[in-house]
């Protein structure tokens, strides 16, 4: 059974920015309703592993993007 690994800052970032543009929004239109600044998605699409994690919450919660708590699987560590 392959083990699914995590998620990169990367990774997150390109679906950040492809669902920012799937809605049709800019940098500076997410930031404001995410509450959040243009800078700070600019470094969260761009991968920025440091960005503070409750506000990149809040910028999922603002795209419509789910972010599911799920434990790891038995015998998966």
């Amino acid at each position: 059974m392959k083990k699914e690994r995590p998620m990169t800052a990367g990774e997150l970032g390109a679906l950040v920015r492809q669902r920012r543009k799937e809605l049709r929004l800019n940098q500076s239109e997410l930031a404001l309703a995410s509450g959040t600044g243009r800078r700070f998605i600019s470094d969260l699409e761009n991968g920025k592993e440091s960005c503070e994690l409750g506000k990149a919450l809040k910028v999922l919660a603002g795209l419509g993007i789910e972010f599911v708590r799920q434990p790891p699987s038995k015998g998966g560590g």
